[in-house]
């Protein structure tokens, strides 16, 4: 079963009187519970891509339909709903609000959602404990470690149960044991969990973990086993 189905998509920022493309006529299917890894060097797409998929912004042609949604059609408002109930971004700068607890900042999500206190503290309570931190909940982010911060992000981004999980460059400020921890968490997500993942890294160590890699170079999406 195909979660994400892009046909055809373009990306053109305008900067001042020039146009940037910054993908051009992308076409690709990520399967469902499938762990896709977008490489490319910098400026190649990769992120556009991700964050065309996550609805956070609107492609400039082509089509996007995720579980059956055509996200392009959709008004603001219908894609802020969706994006809360469908997507999980996991972002590389941890994108935690400093003044916080950890439970505080992994509950934000259900705050748009008509659960219970007693609900939400169940969720928090629950992916916190999947990503090895039920113990620091009541830490706020100057008191954790940078692996122990993204973790939170993690659970953050799973608390809503969302049905992808999109991760830019989630190990790319972390030293190397903390970026295995949160690669290992990714991989419980995608095989005992059965969350779709699509990851954007420039990390050959961190592709590993996926299942399928796919390769941008300046805004071009290159055929299956093609890297740039």
């Amino acid at each position: 079963m195909v979660a994400v189905e892009i046909r055809n998509v373009s990306k053109i920022f305008k900067k001042e009187a020039q146009e940037v493309v910054a993908l051009q006529d992308a076409s690709l299917d990520i399967e469902a519970g499938g762990f896709l890894c977008l490489m490319g060097p910098s400026g190649s797409g990769k992120s556009t891509l991700l964050n065309l998929i996550a609805g956070i912004d609107r492609p400039s042609g082509g089509r996007i339909v995720i579980n059956g949604d055509n996200i392009a059609g959709m008004s603001e408002s219908q894609l802020a709903t969706w994006r809360n109930h469908t997507i999980g971004f996991i972002f590389q700068t941890f994108n935690l609000i400093p003044v916080l607890t950890a439970f505080e900042n992994v509950e934000l999500p259900l705050l748009l959602t008509k659960l219970t206190r007693t609900e939400r503290k169940e969720h928090v309570d629950t992916a916190l404990a999947l990503v090895g931190l039920k113990d620091r909940m009541r830490h706020y982010p100057r008191q954790l470690s940078g692996g122990q911060e993204q973790r939170v992000a993690i659970a953050r981004a799973i608390v809503t149960d969302p049905l992808l999980l999109l991760a830019d460059e989630p190990t790319g400020d972390l030293d190397a044991h903390s970026a295995d921890e949160v690669l290992a968490i990714l991989e419980k997500l995608n095989k005992e969990f059965s969350k779709t993942v699509v990851m954007v890294t420039h990390d050959p160590r961190a592709a590993r973990h996926a299942t399928v890699t796919r390769h941008l170079d300046k805004g071009v999406l290159l055929p299956e086993g093609v890297s740039a």
